[in-house]
């Protein structure tokens, strides 16, 4: 063994022979008791981390409920697809007002919708029977006034309880009370009724906002008269035309301006129930009549914007004799317009005939010619629609002319009915 390996064999045994004191080990838990536990810091990142995952479930689970607090529950049958997706977005206003009526019956609002074009209202009629209504007459509240349009109600299957959507003319931006005037029948045959009235909250800032407003001014000219296009506002729940008429010969068709369109990127856009009072209304013969065009709200992108005017009610001059006998079931052509000739018979002193035509036409200055002169329509009776095998639907109804004896013919000096037009009017798109 060299002198470094004993050297260090030395010293290992002197290590070994070294001994703790007894007391060192309580004097160092004594030291140690004294100093603060520091607990261990986790890393700032994890609870960031953490902490954006709580807010996150929180805020989606606090939306997903304030979502459905908005909703009109209880009325996806009744509402139109757009409608129903303005529900789903939470567009409506909540009400749940309620009154007890003298019957027993409770009407309820559920809930509104409202923008500058028309206000909606969704309402539940409990504890009713299937002989009772309840019409609704008009709204009020400040600077408000709104009549009542259209609408449409289901009942349960147990016919206990109605729900309804009703429409009614645009209400004040300024109002923050709206009540609504009922009549409810108890016995419609009887005539007895329980008149009142219910008043709930209105937020007009909820109100959905106008989408496009601006003016088109656009005339067309029509066999009898004119017709000029003013304005167009589009909301949320409706696009609404405005126009003025005076259009003499309106009131000789059932529908005299049905074949206008609104064009919305190259596609037409439905016709839809609104809150007007005076949509499409043939007014007076002699002034200008206001009407009103409702149509399906635009798509959200809307590149181009279109009014289409088909057809309106027209005049066609004919001056031409139709024979009335015999009678071989085919029809007259008159003007490009058939005419049949059903029936003719002798009825208390009283010719009648019987005719079909197209839905829209009604002639005019009608006249019998025969031996004895001739006699011009005193009436007309009995007016029905049938469908023919093709599809079509006809008019049906009795000519009756002051003359006892059987005619030759019948003489037909013009005819009203829905005449083409073709006219486009460029809507500017801003």
């Amino acid at each position: 063994m060299n002198e470094i390996e004993k050297r260090l064999a030395e010293e290992k045994e002197r290590l070994e022979s070294v001994t703790t004191p007894v007391e060192l080990e309580g004097r160092l838990r004594q030291a140690l008791d004294g100093v603060p536990v520091k607990k261990r810091r986790k890393p700032m990142w994890l609870l960031a981390a953490v902490a954006l995952l709580f807010f996150s479930l929180v805020s989606y689970n606090y939306n997903g409920l304030a979502f459905y607090g908005k909703k009109i529950m209880g009325f996806d049958e009744l509402m139109s697809s757009t409608l129903a997706e303005l529900n789903e977005e939470g567009m409506g206003q909540l009400i749940g007002e309620s009154v007890a009526l003298e019957d027993g019956t409770e009407l309820t609002v559920d809930g509104i919708m409202t923008d500058a074009n028309q206000f909606i209202l969704y309402y539940t009629l409990s504890n009713t029977s299937e002989d009772e209504d309840i019409p609704f007459a008009r709204i009020k509240g400040f600077l408000t006034d709104s009549n009542r349009a259209q609408g449409v109600s289901i009942w349960n299957e147990e016919k206990s309880e109605i729900k309804g959507q009703m429409y009614f003319e645009p209400v004040s931006p300024f109002a923050k009370k709206l009540t609504l005037e009922y009549t409810k029948w108890t016995d419609f045959d009887g005539g007895t009724s329980i008149s009142s009235s219910i008043t709930f909250p209105y937020d007009p800032n909820k109100a959905m906002q106008t989408e496009l407003k601006q003016k088109i001014n656009k005339t067309i000219k029509v066999d009898k008269g004119k017709i000029k296009f003013k304005t167009i506002t589009a909301t949320p729940t409706v696009t609404k035309i405005t126009a003025v008429a005076k259009v003499t010969n309106a009131s000789r068709v059932f529908n005299p301006y049905g074949g206008i369109e609104l064009y919305a990127n190259g596609k037409p856009l439905g016709e839809v129930i609104s809150g007007s009072s005076s949509s499409k209304g043939i007014g007076s013969l002699l002034y200008d009549t206001d009407i009103e065009f409702s149509f399906d709200s635009l798509p959200k992108k809307l590149d181009s914007l279109e009014l289409v005017i088909n057809e309106i009610v027209g005049y066609t001059t004919v001056n031409e004799e139709i024979p009335l006998d015999p009678l071989d079931g085919q029809p007259h052509l008159v003007k490009e317009k058939e005419i049949w000739v059903r029936d003719v018979s002798i009825t208390d002193g009283m010719l009648e005939v019987r005719i079909a035509t197209d839905e829209d036409v009604m002639l005019d200055g009608v006249t019998v010619m025969g031996q004895g002169g001739s006699f011009p329509l005193k009436t007309t009776v009995r007016q029905d629609y049938e469908e023919l095998e093709d599809g079509r639907i006809v008019k049906v109804r009795t000519l009756l002319f002051p003359t006892d004896a059987v005619p030759e013919s019948m003489m037909i000096k013009g005819m009203h009915h829905m005449k083409p037009v073709g006219e486009l009017i460029e809507i500017t798109v801003k």
